[in-house]
């Protein structure tokens, strides 16, 4: 009855002190979801929830555009489809990293922050598939085998990969763990506010920077020899 008679009015609610505004989202979407026969009004969700949705429309837009402006300057420069492909995997790889890492560190995903990390990952993770490929290519046309230019390329390219990938991660470590430092009262501290709104940015780059960095050196030589085979 209060549902019937609240039908025709625009009723606002606000959280309660305390409350996570995500959390409680998701638990009214579930409660509708459940009872779409017994109650027919419309709910909108505003503030936090709203902004996020705004962010995360413009995020989506983003990353798409960074994608396509990537892919224009990769088959620009190999003048090759497929290793513009290989090369572009490694964002598919540094994503699920990202999510892994999310769940070792039982961290939320951020809209914006964690959002902010998958798209500067975009521009990040393809420098290894982009110097591996790049010594492929020499190393082929100076006349080696496929198998033999693969594995040298992997020997050749491992250290400044490694190198690449290891001052990343170092890097964004003090950032991860919430490390502050004031310089002026000579304090260490972790945790404090103004360390938390980048934990979720830094554990996204460093997460899926690693992931990627482990399955390009075993993927990618795969993901070629398969492209020298067919074609």
């Amino acid at each position: 009855s209060r549902i019937n008679s609240m039908r025709s009015k625009n009723i606002k609610f606000d959280l309660i002190k305390g409350e996570v505004a995500s959390n409680k989202v998701q638990e009214i979407k579930n409660w509708l979801k459940n009872n779409k026969k017994e109650f027919t009004s419309y709910i909108y969700f505003t503030g936090q929830e709203e902004d996020q949705n705004e962010a995360k429309a413009f995020l989506i837009k983003a990353f798409f555009i960074s994608l396509f402006l990537i892919t224009i300057i990769l088959i620009a420069t190999f003048d090759n489809f497929y290793f513009c492909f290989v090369i572009l995997s490694a964002i598919i790889f540094s994503t699920i990293g990202v999510m892994i890492g999310l769940l070792i560190t039982e961290k939320p995903f951020g809209i914006v922050m964690s959002g902010i990390g998958v798209i500067s990952l975009a521009g990040i993770v393809v420098n290894n598939n982009i110097v591996l490929l790049d010594t492929y290519k020499e190393l082929r046309n100076k006349g080696e085998r496929v198998k033999e230019a693969i594995i040298r390329t992997g020997v050749q390219r491992l250290r400044p990969v490694m190198l690449t990938t290891l001052t990343t991660f170092f890097g964004l470590i003090p950032m991860a763990i919430g490390l502050n430092i004031n310089f002026l009262d000579f304090e260490i501290n972790f945790g404090s506010p103004s360390s938390q709104w980048w934990i979720q940015l830094s554990n996204a780059i460093v997460f899926g920077v690693m992931f990627s960095f482990i399955l390009t050196l075993i993927i990618t030589p795969c993901l070629i020899l398969i492209g020298e085979k067919r074609s």
